[in-house]
């Protein structure tokens, strides 16, 4: 089966130091950028005056957007491209031609041209298409960035081809990898941005991956001539400015998105006027098309047009004067949000959500009234992707935004405004740094393999976030002396976060927290997740401001501190795999603003002091919450506890996690009616969006309670052992994702899931023209870990006189260890909307009957774009 290692959407980043600037006559002019600072804050102060004075804007002259307007869509959507016919066509010809007096050996071809151009977009059309993905067996994407850096670019190689975290910690270990993993395979790397031209980097992959079949290509974009000669290019594809008419399409397609024809017409001329300053550019095009779309009236347009921003000396041809015109109209609290944006990387995944914590830790959303921080943090998040500040969305199961880049001219553009405020550096080895610029306010650390701890006194006072990122490396020394020192002077911070870990797979180095932490008093977000810490220290309790605590996967911590209650402004507690924690503290209950605690621990006793541990029924009181899980429900002696929880009047509540295991170590069997009736008392409101059920030991998972959630998107029923049916979950309407996994029990799965019953059963109430429908909004299935599954078979295809349509709007099917699973019902197979389709490890049966070319049922499923069958 042919299968794309990793597509253009999920692209390996290769985050390197940004110490550069692209702007190069930028940097011979700070006045502009000086004066565009004293602008903002002269716009800032008259800000804070109207906020003060209860000025209310005149609605002619204010900037908004308009209602319904669509956000920006992905770069590889083509319908949102205009023009690159012939360079798409050429590329697709160098792709998927061969003759036989092609060239032997490693076939490379490079795109090149100036930033802003769409080089990678135009990979990333070659990469989408279906005779390409058809041809060879893996695609493969990288981003190299800047520098070059060889261990970095063959890891992400090596993830790419096995499709997972790669924990060799060797250049050559991993050279050897790719050397072996791409024998006998046919492949297409696309090696993305690339800027350095010294060929000693370059030549150890080009040896190995000459290894690979006949008909193997390398796809290369960068903006030198030079990059591609070293590399030795077989074919070089320049691509030009876009035509003034494709070049006016695009900035049509964004301006006039969803605006009526007659306004259309009336400012088709000011828009002919203003698309031709973009000068060809697309990423220019699509700044100031995302500008124009927010402008109501012809007069703003004009000003637009006549702006005195046009004459900015060219850098670039043209990106800088489109991108300062898009800035200069952002809401002042949404320029300080984007600049703070240059403390990545280029080519980061930026995590949306991380993002608003970010923005929220630095105080850069006010709110008026009752109106959520969360909510004011996404409104501007919107407004700098509807502008094209964003690109590359990275979306879940409900088109929501999770990540997103920046091109890299948006992201120079962001540290020229910034000014050096905010600053991403690498280091590796022994190369710490001693001190930093004074103007260093917002500090991202990548620190490379041996690196110690490398914020020394100087320069870090006035900090106000830092970041230590060293999740791709497996050492680092970090001690709790280093960390005394830096409390001690580092007194302004705001954020303090000492990277994921989680994804390498083992605990961070952190064994302990000093007490002086306590002199972090304007601390917002502190984030120690996946780190060996043991306790808390009780001085953590002082920081009075502190708003988020991530303590995600510190599975050594014991307890939390007792005076955690003290912590009156937290409003997200992280505790995620903390499952070492025998108990919560009373402390808890008196976190009012508390709108996310991950996990509660209901105590099992066992010689903790009942005046310590919080009650389960102390959740009451958190009335803002809006994500709470609960754990070690198994542990609940009083049913009567979770009755007086009043669970269902906790209106705000919108994720709901239920786990009913008992505190490891206590062997104690539990009984399957206790199970079901505490299930009963904790029923949710019924504005409950995602629920969770795991670790549950009654027979039925469908209380009472259930119908009532009209609006549940997402279900996870997990290790319901003694379930032998599924429930009716065919009634749910808006449920659009449904997992199952270890119901051991089951061996069937039958009509009664759908929550339609045999047409004998009320068929006169049926019409002849009606319509049944079962799960009617379900777009995600998974099924994992069904061991004795065997069969899945409705038995009906209508209801009396009724047709029922199963599962609609279905686009994505996964199936994992169900080793005893025959066959799948037609359903499945006849869907026009299944766009993924998965048989994962340990579903031999299925395997065999939709392997390609060779199943009874492969032609059933030949037709749906993205299939994975077998591991």
């Amino acid at each position: 089966m042919k299968q794309n290692g990793h597509c253009p959407q999920e692209q390996v980043c290769s985050c390197s130091p940004t110490s550069s600037i692209g702007f190069e006559k930028i940097i011979l002019r700070p006045d502009i950028a000086v004066k565009i600072k004293e602008i903002n804050e002269k716009l800032d102060a008259i800000a804070t005056q109207k906020y003060i004075f209860k000025f209310v804007e005149n609605g002619s002259n204010s900037t908004r957007e308009r209602p319904g307007r669509a956000q920006s869509t992905s770069l590889i959507d083509e319908e949102e491209i205009c023009g690159r016919v012939d360079e798409k066509n050429e590329l697709l010809s160098k792709l998927l031609c061969e003759s036989s007096d092609s060239p032997k050996g490693l076939h490379i071809i490079s795109i090149i041209g100036m930033g802003g151009m769409g080089k990678t977009t135009l990979a990333q059309l070659a990469c989408n298409h279906e005779e390409v993905k058809r041809k060879f067996d893996k695609i493969l994407w990288v981003c190299v960035s800047e520098t070059f850096e060889e261990f970095r670019v063959a890891k992400a190689i090596v993830e790419a081809l096995d499709g997972h975290e790669s924990r060799l910690g060797e250049f050559q270990s991993l050279i050897k990898h790719i050397y072996e993993s791409v024998a006998g395979m046919c492949f297409l790397l696309v090696l993305d941005d690339v800027w350095d031209g010294n060929y000693t980097k370059w030549e150890p992959f080009f040896h190995c991956l000459k290894n690979g079949l006949h008909g193997s290509k390398i796809l290369v974009t960068t903006r030198k001539k030079s990059v591609a000669s070293m590399m030795g290019s077989t074919n070089i594809i320049s691509i030009k400015e876009l035509t003034e008419e494709e070049c006016r399409l695009l900035f049509n397609k964004i301006a006039f998105s969803d605006r009526p024809i007659k306004e259309c017409e009336k400012l088709e001329q000011i828009g002919r006027k203003i698309a031709n300053k973009c000068k060809g550019l697309p990423l220019a095009a699509k700044i100031i098309g995302s500008l124009m779309r927010s402008k109501e009236t012809e007069e703003e347009w004009r000003r637009i047009l006549n702006s005195g921003l046009w004459k900015v000396e060219e850098i670039e041809k043209g990106i800088l004067s489109s991108l300062l015109l898009s800035y200069n109209d952002l809401p002042s609290k949404v320029k300080k949000c984007f600049s703070y944006c240059a403390i990545f990387p280029k080519d980061y995944n930026i995590e949306k959500d991380r993002l608003i914590t970010l923005w929220m830790a630095q105080g850069y959303l006010d709110t008026e009234h009752d109106e959520e921080m969360e909510s004011k943090g996404e409104e501007y998040f919107g407004i700098l992707a509807s502008r094209s500040f964003f690109q590359e969305f990275t979306k879940s199961y409900d088109n929501c935004i999770m990540q997103c880049k920046m091109h890299d001219m948006v992201h120079d553009f962001g540290q020229f405004i910034s000014q050096n405020e905010c600053l991403s550096m690498e280091i590796s080895g022994l190369n710490a740094i001693n001190s930093f610029d004074e103007k260093v306010r917002h500090l991202l650390l990548i620190v490379g393999n041996g690196a110690s701890f490398p914020v020394s006194t100087c320069g870090v006072k006035r900090m106000r976030s830092l970041i230590i990122d060293y999740s791709r490396y497996f050492h680092l020394y970090l001690n709790g002396k280093i960390l005394e020192r830096l409390f001690r002077e580092s007194t302004s911070l705001r954020v303090l976060e000492f990277g994921d870990w989680a994804r390498s797979l083992q605990l961070g180095p952190l064994t302990r927290i000093p007490r002086n932490i306590e002199r972090l008093v304007h601390l917002r977000y502190l984030n120690l997740s996946n780190q060996s810490i043991r306790k808390l220290p009780d001085t953590l309790c002082e920081l009075y401001n502190l708003q988020k605590l991530d303590i995600s996967c510190c599975c050594k911590l014991k307890e939390l501190p007792q005076g955690i209650g003290k912590l009156i402004n937290m409003r997200y507690l992280l505790n995620y795999g903390t499952i070492s924690l025998r108990y919560m503290p009373v402390g808890i209950g008196r976190l009012t603003s508390l709108r996310t605690l991950d996990e509660f621990y209901v105590s099992g006793g066992g010689g903790i002091d009942g005046r310590k541990a919080c009650r389960l029924e102390s959740l009451r009181s958190l009335e803002l919450l809006q994500v709470c899980g609960i754990r070690r429900l198994g542990n609940v002696t009083d049913v009567g506890e979770a009755k007086r929880l009043e669970l269902d009047k906790m209106k705000n509540l919108s994720c709901l996690k239920l786990l009913f295991n008992k505190e490891e170590g206590d062997g104690q069997r539990r009984k399957n009616e206790d199970d079901q009736l505490l299930l009963e008392f904790l029923q949710p409101p019924p504005n409950l969006r995602k629920l969770l059920i795991g670790s549950y030991r009654g027979k039925t998972v469908f209380p009472p309670w259930m119908m009532s959630l009209t609006n549940l998107r997402s279900l996870d029923l997990d290790d319901c052992e003694n379930c032998e049916k599924l429930p009716p979950l065919g009634k749910l309407p808006s449920l659009e994702k449904l997992s199952i996994s270890f119901m051991c029990s089951v061996k069937r799965v039958d009509n009664e899931i759908l929550g339609i019953e045999s047409d004998h059963h009320d068929s006169s109430s049926c019409s002849s023209s009606s319509v049944t429908i079962a799960f009617p909004k379900l777009k995600s299935l998974t099924i994992s870990w069904m061991l004795e599954l065997e069969d899945w078979d409705y038995g009906i295809a209508k209801r009396g006189n009724a047709f029922i349509s199963i599962m609609p709007r279905l686009s994505s099917l996964t199936f994992d260890s169900c080793p005893k699973l025959k066959a799948l019902p037609d359903h499945f197979h006849q869907t026009t909307t299944l766009k993924e389709f998965n048989i994962g490890w340990n579903c031999g049966l299925l395997e065999k009957r939709y392997r390609k070319g060779e199943g009874e049922d492969w032609h059933k499923i030949s037709h749906i774009p993205n299939l994975e069958i077998g591991p």
